[in-house]
């Protein structure tokens, strides 16, 4: 649970310094919120967080992007959030070297993932999917789908309409679970023995345990 509070405290403060320390007036920061509180992260850790944007010596993470290919020639696509790109690059390059891959350049994995926006939402009342899917293509939407799992609706939309969808699911009254980015592979997944799926996932692993790791992406099926 602290991994996830470190990673949602580090978005916070972004959104914060991005769009100021008001969530009525920083749509991004609003739904970060949102996000921590369904995390059940303490309030005082939110509020810490997002004072951090306006403290000089601290918070000045920057958004930071790495990508390469791991054993079997999986593509790897790694967000983090750093002060220190030195530091992250240097990780990076060595959880992908012990595992037998290779870091690589800008743009070498990253055109295999649509970037998108989603949002998870959930309502009182009874609504049409289909209808609502419609509605929502003025304003970026793309894809409207239940989870049931989860029992909330799920929209997927163009990363640049995070915006106006945020904004017309929140006139609409619908109750925002949570929203934020994700990436989605534009191209076949690829097929991998249990042995070989063992040596991503060590790699992964690696990955994923570093604290300036956000989010990580592969083609792996």
């Amino acid at each position: 649970m602290s991994r996830t509070f470190t990673r949602l405290g580090k978005e916070l403060t972004i959104a914060a310094k991005q769009g100021g320390t008001d969530p009525e007036n920083n749509p991004r920061l609003r739904a970060i919120i949102q996000n921590a509180r369904s995390e059940n992260m303490p309030k005082d850790n939110i509020e810490r967080a997002i004072r951090r944007a306006d403290e000089k010596d601290k918070g000045d993470y920057k958004e930071v992007v790495y990508e390469g290919y791991g054993p079997h020639g999986i593509a790897v696509l790694i967000e983090t959030a750093t002060d220190n790109t030195t530091r992250t690059v240097a990780n990076i390059r060595s959880y992908f070297n012990k595992a037998g891959g290779n870091l690589g350049t800008s743009g070498s994995v990253e055109f295999m993932f649509d970037h998108k926006c989603v949002f998870h939402v959930k309502s009182k009342d009874p609504v049409d999917l289909e209808e609502l899917e419609l509605e929502l293509i003025d304003y970026g939407g793309e894809e409207v789908f239940m989870d049931e799992e989860e029992e909330a609706i799920v929209i997927y939309g163009s990363f640049e309409s995070f915006g106006s969808l945020q904004k017309h699911i929140e006139e609409k009254g619908f109750e925002l679970v949570s929203g934020g980015f994700d990436r989605i592979v534009n191209g076949e997944m690829k097929e991998l023995s249990p042995e070989e799926k063992a040596d991503i996932d060590k790699l992964l692993e690696r990955i994923e345990e570093d604290d300036d790791v956000q989010n990580v992406y592969t083609n792996m099926a």
